[in-house]
């Protein structure tokens, strides 16, 4: 069977020994679904004022994105806070 470039470097680790098994895997997976209903749990709602042009260029980064513009300002917003966007 022929590997792709991505699926080779996958087995070339696991030939290397760097993957380990996780013990109690079924209490780490039900840690980490909590983690992830939490962070996708959208329960409060938030009005702000922004001008005209700022809303039309996040509708259309958004089109661009294939996403509602209210899910890319929330992934925006949820991003800064957790660190991993950063201003240039």
């Amino acid at each position: 069977m022929k590997l792709d470039r991505k699926e080779k470097e996958i087995a070339d680790s696991v030939e290397r020994g760097e993957w380990r098994s996780i013990p109690e895997l079924k209490e780490e997976r039900k840690r980490y679904d909590g983690y992830a209903a939490a962070t996708f749990r959208k329960d409060k709602r938030v009005n702000i004022r922004i001008s005209s042009k700022d809303l039309e260029a996040i509708q259309k980064r958004a089109m661009e994105e294939g996403l509602p513009y209210q899910t890319l300002i929330s992934s925006l917003l949820h991003k800064f806070v957790s660190g991993r966007l950063r201003e240039a």
